[in-house]
């Protein structure tokens, strides 16, 4: 089965999480995060999957996030109001999302990959 990895190809910690994934074996499915993001129902999933809260899909370092000052206006914003945002703007996603369909991860940290994708 191949893991979907919604990613950005000039992003180091993107490179290295594909990296990790292919020196464990997985068969990937590349997407790119800026051609093609995700949607804001698939983005609801990856929230549940991960078990992260909707603001948790948030790249907070990112240029954009800072621009649109989201830090002071997230928490006032419902659910609904994140997700649609976080689908207007691919870099305005934590990157990288891997999943199964059945699992999903955010962001690349190699001991929870190794909780989760190790083969």
């Amino acid at each position: 089965m191949k893991l979907q990895v919604i990613h950005y190809p000039k992003c180091g910690t993107c490179r290295k999480a594909v990296k990790w994934l292919q020196e464990q074996g997985h068969q990937l499915e590349l997407r790119h995060i800026v051609e093609d993001p995700p949607t804001a129902e698939e983005l609801r999933k990856v929230a549940a999957m991960s078990g992260l809260e909707v603001k948790k899909l948030f790249n907070t370092s990112g240029e954009v996030y800072k621009s649109l000052g989201l830090k002071d206006k997230l928490p006032g914003m419902t659910e609904q109001e994140q997700l649609k945002l976080l689908a207007s703007n691919g870099m305005l996603v934590k990157r990288p999302i891997v999943t199964d369909g059945a699992r999903a991860t955010v962001g690349f940290k190699e001991d929870e990959f190794s909780k989760v994708w190790s083969k």
